[in-house]
């Protein structure tokens, strides 16, 4: 390995409640980005739920 390659990207991973104090205002973004999109997966799986369950009620009515 050179001395000039890269070192590879470690996986950001957040973990709530984490010191933020060290993270740079790039990271800062980064994680915000990657919360945004894990909510965004959130919300989708929680609307197939709902609608799962609302056609499983209808089913037993």
């Amino acid at each position: 390995m050179s001395v000039f390659d890269e070192e590879p990207r470690r996986k950001v991973a957040h973990e709530i409640g984490q010191d933020l104090s060290l993270l740079s205002v790039a990271e800062l973004d980064e994680r915000i980005e990657l919360l945004k999109t894990e909510i965004v997966r959130l919300e989708e799986e929680r609307g197939r739920k709902g609608s799962s369950k609302l056609a499983a009620e209808a089913l037993f009515r």
